[in-house]
């Protein structure tokens, strides 16, 4: 059975790293000593040992040990052999190009899909969608295919923000940008914002988080999902 933390993000403001779902992760990873690391999102500026190193101090904190994907010879071994996998943030672009270009991507889904337990936060959420056409990064590579996971029926957009009324700033907006997809694409689209994350035990898809989340539907307008909101019905 599929278990799966899709977090819109890794830290939230004047917290540490992975803090707010930390009591989260302890349940979700709690037949796991070890968790398999994927920081192949990172661009630059934190080298991938780095970036390993940054997930393993938070984990520690709740018994669970880390190793980087990229620490091992055979990266299809790795994600096999996994008790859990954590893909990181980053830029979505490179993440998944790696994914494919290490041939992984299938096998990462198929992993998953027969019940390792996973969480991805931010890119490593993107990821989980149909598609990651969604995503809110640089187009800074070009990998080969935007077809991602697909561990839920629809894509997603993390980190999603709301028109702030008192800007005089006149570019796109996030849900400028969604309705830019949906004029080509009929696939859903939930916006997630900071703080929230999904919830997936098998077919159901749970909205967990403080906040409520938007949801966007080819020739629909949006609307808010309260917390705890079931998203399974979702196609």
């Amino acid at each position: 059975m599929k278990s799966i933390i899709i977090a819109s993000t890794s830290t939230l403001h004047e917290g540490s790293y992975l803090e707010y779902l930390l009591p989260t992760l302890k349940e979700h990873f709690k037949n796991c000593k070890s968790i398999l690391f994927i920081p192949f999102a990172r661009p630059g500026g934190i080298s991938h040992n780095e970036y390993t190193e940054k997930a393993a101090y938070a984990f520690a904190t709740i018994n669970i040990s880390v190793k980087g994907i990229h620490e091992f010879e055979n990266s299809a071994e790795a994600i096999k052999n996994a008790e859990g996998i954590f893909t990181g943030g980053g830029n979505t672009f490179l993440l998944v190009t790696q994914l494919y270009k290490h041939n992984v991507m299938q096998l990462l889904s198929e992993t998953v899909k027969n019940g390792t337990p996973y969480l991805g936060t931010s890119a490593g959420s993107n990821i989980c969608g149909l598609s990651m056409q969604t995503t809110n990064d640089m187009p800074i590579v070009y990998p080969p295919s935007f077809q991602t996971l697909g561990l839920i029926p629809f894509n997603l957009n993390p980190h999603y923000l709301d028109p702030d009324l008192q800007s005089k700033h006149m570019g796109e907006t996030r849900e400028t940008r969604i309705k830019e997809f949906h004029a080509f694409n009929a696939i859903p689209v939930l916006g997630l914002r900071e703080g929230n994350w999904l919830d997936v035990k098998g077919d159901k898809i749970t909205l967990r988080g403080s906040l409520t989340a938007r949801l966007f539907k080819q020739n629909q307008d949006p609307t808010e999902l309260e917390t705890e909101s079931d998203l399974s019905f979702l196609k």
